[in-house]
């Protein structure tokens, strides 16, 4: 084989990309990394040398941190150019911010999957396969961390989002796709800032996380009972890190416990720090003790504290980390 040829893994872990529909209806996980690479039309072409790995076959929901641990380790043991990721479109924002904080290099690493399964018309894996294969093959893409492919268009880990349930453009991201794939070409636009890099391998501990939503009416009540059983808590806030004035002194008594992160609910822009003064305010809740997880939206900061708290990491090493994250 010619020493020009791009190297990529394929990994499989299973989801919609890889479901057909069963007898009763039902769309489960049955293709291999093999059957998914060989539904590709025009890979050959490419020049592009694929290697398989069948690594799990679970839908998206029922992925876990120790699956991604494992992935992770498997990433950096592999001696390819690039690696592509295909799995459940439900956590695809989860893994490709993990995969973006914890692997090291500037190999691309590339998320896709598929909104349509292959027994559907319109199956959306393979076009969304062979364009996460060419970002990954491509050299312009190293040095951007790890990105989500979707539809041709290449977004970067901390920004992407699913905001669609079913539609094949459910992946977007603020302020926009980093890049895109157009006639056979992968086109760079933006690169961000390098991730916060977190040793995994250290990650000892064990953590109990979850993002509270605060609604209107919400008194606290819920709160407390969370608190009992948390190592750390994102509170999706509403517009730039407010909550009920309700909600103030559970948080409070939270933050003296344990990371608090406040995170904004409308998933993009930033937590403020001392526009507003109100109690439930940002400043007021910032003052409290609270940590800002500044443009990280609600579930990017759950990542991000799951896997300091998992490393060992206090609170003072928590809050610089977060406020590295723009």
């Amino acid at each position: 084989m010619a020493d020009n040829v791009r190297h990529i893994a394929v990994i499989s872990l299973g989801g919609t990309i890889a479901m057909t529909t069963q007898t009763d209806g039902g769309a489960t996980p049955t293709l291999s990394a093999d059957d998914l690479v060989a539904a590709v039309p025009g890979l050959a072409d490419t020049g592009i040398h694929v290697e398989v790995h069948d690594f799990r076959r679970l839908p998206g929901a029922s992925l876990s941190f120790s699956d991604l641990f494992e992935l992770a380790a498997t990433i950096e043991a592999l001696a390819v150019d690039g690696v592509v990721v295909t799995q459940g479109t439900d956590t695809i924002e989860e893994t490709a911010y993990l995969l973006d904080l914890v692997t090291t290099g500037d190999m691309p690493i590339v998320v896709t999957g598929a909104m349509r399964n292959a027994s559907m018309a319109g199956a959306d894996g393979p076009a969304n396969v062979l364009a996460a294969i060419r970002t990954a093959a491509s050299t312009e893409a190293r040095g951007t961390g790890c990105v989500v492919v979707f539809g041709e268009e290449i977004h970067a880990a901390r920004w992407v989002r699913k905001t669609h349930a079913t539609s094949p453009t459910a992946f977007t991201s603020y302020p926009g796709p980093i890049g895109y794939v157009a006639e056979d070409r992968v086109r760079i636009l933006a690169r961000p800032d390098a991730a916060p890099r977190i040793a995994f391998q250290g990650a000892t501990a064990s953590a109990r996380t979850t993002v509270f939503t605060v609604g209107i009416g919400d008194d606290g009540t819920l709160l407390q009972v969370l608190g009992d059983h948390l190592d750390g808590l994102v509170v999706a806030a509403f517009g730039a890190g407010h909550v009920p004035m309700a909600c103030v002194d559970a948080l409070t008594d939270l933050a003296k416990r344990m990371p608090v992160v406040l995170a904004t609910r409308t998933g993009s822009g930033p937590v403020l720090r001392q526009t507003y003064g109100f109690p439930g305010s940002e400043s007021d809740l910032l003052a409290r003790g609270l940590i800002s997880g500044n443009t990280l939206d609600p579930v990017k900061a759950r990542i991000l504290l799951h896997l300091l708290l998992m490393t060992g990491s206090d609170k003072d090493r928590i809050t610089q980390i977060f406020s590295t994250v723009s």
